[in-house]
């Protein structure tokens, strides 16, 4: 995308980063056991499959909360960029497992590990509005495999954050994939109670 629209996110991003920095040096650790414990509240972890990502720099960590869901039965995956412009694959993890790396920074499991089709999705983002919008970092990899998985089965996608990355308006557009929930470490959001957990339900 070009144009005043990118430019737009662009700037937003630039500016939520700077506070985001700011946030993880102060309490990183603190937020990230929070983080967990929201998760594993709203989660039904036995039978589902979820996929979380490897923090990059300054996102909230969310490995405690993927070893969390693990230990309480969860089946559990990390994504992978399999090139530009196409979507997300995902494998199985399990803590302990040795990560390859990936672009932008990424790690990922090696190729020996099974693909598997999570029915929820946490995923990374730079800011997020109470309309349920999503600012990423412009590469289009979540928002392509969202709207692809959505395609063939019901998903819940959950955007994972510090709480002060949420900001009054995400610029949307038509390719933009809108989040059911946002789990932070301080709040959860949902926007789309129908694709909310009841309890012990497997997704």
């Amino acid at each position: 995308m070009t144009g005043p629209a990118a430019d737009t996110k662009a700037a937003l991003r630039r500016t939520v980063l700077v506070q985001r920095r700011s946030i993880h040096a102060a309490r990183h650790t603190e937020a990230a056991q929070a983080l967990a414990a929201r998760v594993a509240a709203e989660i039904p972890a036995k039978g589902n499959i979820i996929a979380g990502y490897w923090p990059i720099g300054d996102e909230i960590d969310c490995k405690l909360c993927l070893e969390t869901l693990k230990a309480a039965g969860a089946d559990v995956a990390l994504p992978v960029a399999a090139g530009q412009g196409q979507v997300l694959i995902f494998r199985s993890w399990c803590p302990g497992d040795a990560l390859e790396p990936g672009p932008f920074g990424t790690q990922h499991p090696a190729p020996r590990s099974p693909v598997v089709a999570p029915r929820v999705l946490l995923m990374p983002l730079v800011a997020f509005d109470r309309a349920g919008n999503r600012l990423g970092y412009g590469a289009g990899y979540y928002d392509r495999t969202v709207a692809a998985l959505r395609q063939q089965r019901p998903i819940i996608a959950i955007g994972i954050a510090y709480d002060e990355q949420e900001i009054a308006d995400v610029p949307s557009h038509g390719h933009d994939q809108k989040l059911d929930a946002v789990i932070t470490d301080r709040r959860t959001l949902w926007f789309n109670d129908a694709a909310r957990p009841k309890d012990s339900e497997v997704v």
